[in-house]
């Protein structure tokens, strides 16, 4: 018996049944019950199934439980629900029964439609090591976290931190989790001895967020077998595989890049273009539950550091054996996509291929042979350059399609950190996107979705790449705020974003609204992608550095040997039914972790990176004003920094909610969003990660 049958079954009697009732139910002898009772067990586990007061089981969902992810905040939190559609419950202090960030949970709404509630159970504890700094005293020791997970210090018992200073970095492992009336108990399993350098930094953070610095030597030795594996010259290549190996093919990636995991080629026809997106078939050399599969699946993400990478699969692999570099037969998966002249896609193909990439390809490079403004990189390439001037012209007809249905534009130019042969950030720089990372942009976008439409129309379990629609509340919060730094009401977030380009508030304005949007996830269930505006969409680019890519290129190679055989097994349909849900939480879980480290890293740059001016008056422009102060970027070099207004020591400043501005009492200075001032450099506090400024 399968878990789908148990929900089946309470669809169509909707109501707490015993244990009795549920083997009667199924007609089951002894031997069977026993068997049903462990399924039912794991199925109480998971959270699907909880138990009633009385001992009867039922499914979660149905008795109006929600069974998510805790997102934690200072003390309170939210439940944000595995299933898409429904609102993100909030937890006040009193109800999170201790659960800490990321765990999963199942919680209970106050009322019926309600948006606060309380969590009733927790089924899975997302970590169980926290970095903090070890406070003693004369009776007790603790560990207070240095993150949002916890709210509360960690207990430590006397002896377990004898011999240890007041104040030192720790890691402390979880002993006895956390409740609404006990704190939680730990062990110190790790000092951390203080930065000396950036690179310690780093090597902290990856305590901190548990990111394996290396691979298990099982799945090292997996890796170097599955780097023994030639490309057969024969059947692979002439019969099951397209050869695309004489197809002109290109990599195109950042100048810093070491894992090519897409390449693409393109071709006029006499309607419009035909596009090839070749994908590196990493699932030729990890199978499903290998050593090296499993720890992909337990790693979910590469992450990325400006000093190095932590990777999902070991180097072998992601830097070698399926990068798609130049000049070497690969294995790869192919989308072929025909267009008519204006960028509507009419025809798909799915195919396993071999290609050989003839040039490795930068951003940089094919924007200045685009604009045709590098003669010397015109003559290099000029075997490429129409074809670059044609994935051009397609992208600006895709990415105008794209809008015209409501995709949502934002422009957000993130910083990048240069370091010197010590490792130490020299520069921090505006990350410019230009018309090369547009196209490959679009064409990673066209693959995906084609890819999503074609195993949902065949009803093949798979993983989705979804973004829910925005709470309404939220929105009409979010287009109040825009309408006092607009001066005019809009209807919707797209109009707001087209008022707000090129003004001085357009930056505020559209972190504001991404703040107030729900964070892209992975689901089995296709609610499709409100950011893209695309009612269909999943990952499976980039299957060397995310793992649900990898699986979804694995279900698509069923699928398509399925469909010459008429129909999809319902046996293996049940098997992904069952694992695939499971997969995506935990993909969306490790995602989340990922970016938290890749944030953390980042700060820890920029204050390295500011270290050597403190005390410099520095020119900074104010990018966002609020009642506690002026959120401002510096002019030389793209760093962040909070100007706080009990600093602003010249006079008492008051804001205007409608003018969005401070101004002084005495004085009338103003300052406004987009505003030039001068601010000194006050402290930089390392541990904290903070810049302090004073009003120069």
């Amino acid at each position: 018996m399968e878990k789908q049958e148990v929900l089946a079954y309470f669809k169509k009697r909707p109501r707490p049944q015993s244990f009795r009732e549920l083997s009667d139910a199924f007609y089951l002898n002894r031997q069977e019950a026993r068997r049903f009772k462990r399924l039912l067990r794991e199925m109480l586990a998971s959270g699907e199934l909880v138990l009633t007061r009385k001992g009867l089981y039922a499914p979660s969902e149905e008795i109006n439980l929600v069974r998510g992810y805790f997102e934690a905040h200072a003390g309170f939190g939210f439940v944000v629900a595995d299933l898409p559609g429904r609102r993100d419950l909030f937890i006040p202090p009193h109800a999170t029964m201790g659960a800490m960030d990321n765990d999963r949970v199942i919680a209970r709404p106050e009322a019926e439609g309600g948006r606060n509630g309380r969590i009733i159970r927790i089924l899975e504890r997302a970590q169980r090591r926290v970095a903090g700094r070890l406070e003693k005293s004369r009776t007790a020791c603790f560990v207070r976290p240095k993150g949002r997970a916890l709210k509360s210090d960690i207990y430590i018992p006397p002896g377990e931190c004898a011999g240890l200073k007041n104040g030192q970095g720790v890691i402390a492992e979880i002993v006895e989790y956390p409740s609404d009336k006990r704190a939680p108990t730990g062990r110190i399993v790790k000092v951390l001895e203080p930065p000396e350098g950036p690179r310690d930094e780093i090597a902290g953070i990856l305590e901190e967020f548990s990111l394996p610095a290396r691979f298990p030597k099982h799945v090292a030795e997996d890796a170097k077998k599955a780097g023994s594996v030639k490309i057969p010259a024969g059947e692979e290549k002439g019969e099951r595989r397209k050869d695309l190996t004489r197809l002109p093919t290109v990599t195109i990636d950042g100048e810093r890049a070491k894992d090519f995991d897409d390449a693409v080629s393109i071709r006029l026809t006499g309607i419009g273009y035909r596009l090839w997106v070749h994908i590196a078939d990493v699932s030729r050399y990890v199978p499903w539950d290998s050593p090296l599969d499993l720890e992909a699946r337990k790693r979910g993400t590469s992450v990325y550091f400006p000093d190095r990478v932590v990777p999902m699969l070991p180097a072998e692999l992601s830097e070698d054996l399926c990068s798609l570099v130049p000049g070497e037969e690969r294995y790869t998966f192919t989308v072929q996509m025909d267009f008519d002249r204006f960028g509507k896609r009419y025809e798909t193909a799915f195919y396993p291929s071999i290609i050989r990439s003839d040039e490795r390809m930068t951003y940089t490079a094919v924007a200045r042979i685009i604009a045709r403004d590098d003669p010397e990189l015109l003559e290099r390439y000029s075997r490429f350059a129409p074809d670059f001037e044609l994935m051009a012209e397609l992208a600006s007809q895709m990415r105008a399609r794209r809008f015209d249905r409501g995709s949502l534009d934002f422009d957000l130019p993130e910083p990048e950190v240069l370091l010197d042969l010590q490792g130490r950030p020299e520069a921090i720089v505006k990350s410019e996107r230009n018309i090369a990372h547009i196209l490959i942009e679009e064409f990673m976008i066209a693959a995906n979705e084609a890819v999503a439409e074609y195993l949902e129309g065949l009803n093949v379990p798979a993983i989705y790449r979804i973004h829910e629609q925005p709470d309404p509340v939220k929105m009409e919060e979010v287009l109040r705020f825009t309408r006092g730094l607009l001066g005019k009401k809009s209807a919707d977030l797209h109009a707001v974003l087209a008022a707000a380009r090129g003004r001085p508030e357009e930056e505020v304005i559209n972190f504001a609204i991404l703040r107030s949007l729900k964070q892209a996830r992975y689901s089995t269930a296709n609610v499709g992608h409100y950011g893209l505006a695309s009612a269909c969409y999943t990952h499976f680019t980039s299957p060397i550095r995310r793992y649900p890519d990898l699986v979804v290129h694995r279900v698509l190679k069923e699928a398509l040997y399925h469909r010459q055989k008429k129909a999809f097994p319902a046996e293996r349909a049940e098997e992904l039914g069952e694992l695939l849900p499971e997969i995506a939480f935990g993909s969306s879980r490790m995602e989340r972790n990922a970016d938290g480290a890749e944030r953390e890293a980042l700060k820890a740059m920029k204050v390295w990176f500011m270290k050597e001016r403190l005390g410099d008056v520095l020119r900074v422009r104010i990018i966002e004003v609020t009642s506690y102060g002026l959120r401002v970027r510096f002019e030389d070099f793209y760093v962040e920094s909070f100007l706080h207004v009990s600093l602003m020591t010249d006079d008492f400043y008051v804001f205007n909610e409608k003018s969005m501005s401070l101004t002084g009492k005495n004085t009338g200075r103003k300052f406004r969003t987009g505003d030039m001032i001068k601010a000194r450099i006050e402290r930089v506090d390392l541990e904290e990660k903070e810049i302090i400024l004073g009003l120069a």
